[in-house]
């Protein structure tokens, strides 16, 4: 199994007084958005973990932050400043926020409904680790 991930960086067009920036999901993401939250006001770093069966796409929509990422090869980390900077999120990659500017607006688009339970969720490291070992 070969974990996604994905870095873009949007093409923006002025004209007429007005900064455009147009996003085609279909040439981002392959599946269909149930689901479309965002984080303010970071007051401490994002929890970082994995999904087993959600996808994501994050959009930096205002602002700066590190996006901590692991597709199974070691932890990676992406700075995403303003609404150009946008990454794709597989599920088994193992991914996170920190260094979040004051002013930062994080938009996320989820493959799925909001699950309270959080048995999508593996939070641990070494046990997310072994799992993307055993998918190899």
């Amino acid at each position: 199994m070969q974990l996604q991930f994905k870095k873009f960086a949007f093409k923006t067009f002025t004209n007429t007084g007005i900064t455009l920036t147009p996003v085609e999901l279909k040439d981002f993401i392959d599946f269909e958005v149930k689901r479309i939250y965002y984080v303010t006001a970071f007051e401490k770093d994002s929890g970082s973990h994995c999904h087993k069966i959600e996808k994501e796409f994050f959009i930096c929509q205002k602002g700066a932050i590190t996006a901590i990422i692991d597709c199974g090869n070691g932890i990676e980390e992406f700075v995403m400043t303003g609404p150009n900077d946008a990454m794709y999120v597989g599920n088994y990659v193992w991914h996170g926020f920190k260094n979040a500017s004051a002013d930062c607006v994080l938009l996320a688009l989820s493959s799925t409904n909001y699950n309270p339970d959080r048995s999508d969720y593996v939070p641990d490291y070494e046990e997310y680790k072994k799992l993307v070992a055993e998918l190899k």
